[in-house]
């Protein structure tokens, strides 16, 4: 059997994995072959995993959820450790706005059902508000920054080296820091009949993202290169992007999945999915251990 698995820029792990021999040095040991399946959009990933076009693939927290609400029968393979550097809501340093319930009534840029939704709606949440109906959520893109910086949009989720760039250029400011939020982990997911057929798959798998992110951690200016080289950017940009991630894969546990639930109930609350989803149930029956 080839296991193919998805990769798209926006997850790291699953980037660096395609660029390595990990993958099928660990895949080797259960007998399988590895191919990768290059794609834009993380939030397709539970329809590819669906349509058997991918076996496995990772994301932020708000595709399996989104996945899970279109009825996709997705399984937790395992997650990143929590990632409070990873991105932040930005607004202009001379900007009005001190919390998020400031935003009501203005226009956010940020990558709609990617991680970035979970952000916004929680803090909105928190606050009181609702994504739904306080703000105008619209999907960010390379115009995102100006725009901010023009004062033609009120707050820009920006991330990684995008993120690294905007601070070092000076002008904005962070009004809600991720990690104040949310754990914005990257969760990597299977179909259901992959998780309890091969738990050993899973767990080869598993161990393979846990040595993509240790190359990286040690190589973090080399795997700079790589992306800027490819994605575009500075290297240095990169490198300090890549620095503020934790490089750590953990367990799929009962703190992760109240994460991941209370994220759900937020979704559903203000139509973001249209029906309630039980994250519970994207859980194997029999977990693979490492």
């Amino acid at each position: 059997m080839t296991v193919t698995i998805g990769v798209h820029d926006s997850n790291p792990t699953l980037y660096y994995l395609s660029r390595l021999d990990i993958a099928a040095e660990e895949l080797a040991a259960v007998g399988e072959t590895v191919a990768f399946h290059p794609y834009t959009n993380g939030v397709r990933t539970g329809q590819l995993l669906t349509d058997g076009v991918i076996d496995f693939g990772g994301t932020g927290s708000t595709p399996p959820i989104t996945a899970q609400a279109a009825g996709h029968d997705l399984v937790y393979a395992a997650v990143s450790a929590p990632r409070p550097d990873h991105g932040a809501l930005l607004v202009t340093e001379d900007a009005p706005a001190r919390t998020v319930a400031d935003l009501a009534g203005g226009v956010v840029h940020l990558a709609i059902g990617s991680w970035q939704t979970h952000l916004v709606a929680k803090a909105l949440d928190d606050a009181g508000l609702s994504y739904a109906t306080d703000i105008v959520a619209e999907r960010s893109d390379a115009d995102s920054e100006r725009r901010l910086r023009a004062g033609e949009i009120a707050a820009w989720v920006a991330q990684g080296p995008r993120l690294a760039a905007a601070l070092r250029a000076g002008g904005l400011r962070v009004l809600v820091p991720t990690g104040d939020v949310i754990s914005d982990r990257s969760v990597f997911f299977t179909r259901r009949e992959v998780a309890e057929r091969r738990p050993e798959l899973v767990a080869a798998l598993r161990r393979a993202l846990t040595r993509a992110d240790a190359w990286v951690a040690a190589h973090p200016r080399e795997a700079a290169a790589i992306a800027a080289d490819h994605q575009g950017g500075s290297v240095d940009d990169w490198e300090t992007a890549l620095r503020a991630l934790p490089w750590r894969i953990e367990e799929v546990d009962e703190a992760f999945l109240a994460e991941q639930q209370e994220a759900a109930d937020i979704f559903a609350r203000v139509g973001f999915v249209d029906r309630p989803v039980t994250v519970a149930d994207a859980v194997a029956a029999h977990p693979a251990r490492s």
